[in-house]
């Protein structure tokens, strides 16, 4: 006889009740501007493929040689016997990308938030000082601390520098923040954050997941975005994004590097990636390096579509960057508005609570350098369409 597991059941029938369960559609080809979705052709706001690099030649070719000549999978974790040369090779073309020392590679970017942050505080003498929006990889991260933990008001430099002060006879201060956030598409004023964390003597961690590829000279990423090369300890960055991969990047100076390989739980006891994947990634940030035309065209689309949007009426938020939420306010109008578009063959997500505020709804695009100028024209009409009978224009 087994366990009692109907609670599961009953868990998910309040989800369902509340409209809150995940039903994911299905992608039956590759993930691209034009793609099908459910055996429907339909253009893709939903993607973080901000580059279209998943079906980049370049990178597809180097996926199916690594395979042929290492195999499908590495055969280890990587402190054993499961780093290659090809491992080696994606991590120092990251290096040189970001303008570092050093980078070590691990199999996503949660795992590099779970697996790093744990090692850098030590106990309560300590602190982890979290913007209240960061992502749940780094709420899972800072979790399994035993540090102290103090949260300030969304990129609030005022109410940082209280916590700062606050904490100044903490040991280890750590400053952990997103840098663009991706519910709203904001950027943190890393500048600022960087100049408090010198003057109290604290350590500056980043998750530039969604400002890979975005954000900097060529998509190199917030940190060169504010010219802080060498100013900011922990870079966390990822392929699964911009750079049309998957896997998670942790850049900064060869005792980053060292640190983490050596005390990071979720690198030391992960299989290695897959070369192909391997090849795909270094494959991935030579094109990016090589063909800048694709980090310009995401911004004109993303300049032109946001532009766009605000002169039919529709408040984007906060946004700065290729994620553009259109507010829509209470869950509802989001799930009406994204059924809408999804009815003329758009696929823009609702994004409802508990993952953001109860009015805070919106429906969240994403621009991708490979969208057109007829697709984002069909969009804004689709919008322009549907936004007076939802009452959002």
């Amino acid at each position: 006889m087994t366990g009692d597991t109907s609670w599961m059941k009953e868990r998910f029938d309040s989800l369902k009740s509340q409209g809150l369960e995940w039903n994911p559609p299905t992608l039956e080809s590759a993930n691209q501007p034009r793609c099908t979705i459910d055996g429907r052709s339909t253009i893709m706001l939903s993607a973080n493929n901000y580059l279209n690099l998943t079906s980049h030649p370049k990178v597809v070719d180097a996926m199916i040689e690594a395979t042929r000549k290492y195999g499908a999978g590495s055969g280890s974790v990587r402190a054993i016997a499961g780093t290659m040369d090809i491992h080696l090779e994606a991590e120092q073309k990251v290096a040189e990308f970001k303008g570092v020392e050093s980078a070590l590679i691990y199999s996503a970017g949660y795992t590099a938030n779970v697996g790093l942050i744990p090692t850098l505080v030590q106990g309560k003498q300590d602190v982890i000082i979290s913007d209240e929006l960061n992502h749940g990889s780094i709420i899972d991260g800072v979790r399994l601390t035993k540090a102290q933990r103090a949260v300030y008001a969304h990129n609030d430099m005022g109410a940082l520098e209280a916590v700062l002060s606050e904490h100044s006879d903490s040991d280890r201060k750590l400053i952990i923040t997103d840098g663009v956030f991706s519910m709203d598409g904001d950027i943190a004023p890393l500048d600022e954050i960087s100049a408090l964390a010198q003057e109290y003597g604290a350590m500056v961690y980043v998750d530039d997941c969604h400002g890979e590829g975005v954000l900097g000279n060529g998509g190199a990423g917030i940190v060169d975005h504010f010219n802080l090369q060498g100013k900011v300890d922990f870079e966390i960055g990822s392929f699964s994004k911009a750079l049309g991969v998957q896997g998670g990047i942790v850049a900064g100076s060869e005792d980053v590097r060292t640190h983490a390989l050596n005390h990071s739980r979720s690198w030391l006891l992960s299989g290695s990636q897959p070369p192909g994947v391997a090849a795909a990634q270094k494959a991935a940030v030579e094109v990016l390096m090589s063909e800048p035309e694709h980090h310009a065209r995401l911004w004109e689309n993303t300049n032109y579509f946001r532009e766009e949007l605000q002169s039919l009426g529709f408040d984007t938020g906060l946004s700065e960057t290729p994620i553009i939420p259109v507010m829509c306010g209470e869950s509802p109008n989001a799930k009406s508005l994204s059924q809408a578009l999804a009815d003329e063959g758009v696929m823009a997500g609702a994004i409802t609570f508990p993952m953001v505020a109860r009015d805070k709804a919106r429906v969240r695009t994403q621009m991708s350098a490979g969208l057109t100028r007829d697709d984002l024209d069909e969009v804004l009409r689709l919008f322009e369409k549907v936004g007076p009978r939802l009452g959002l224009i």
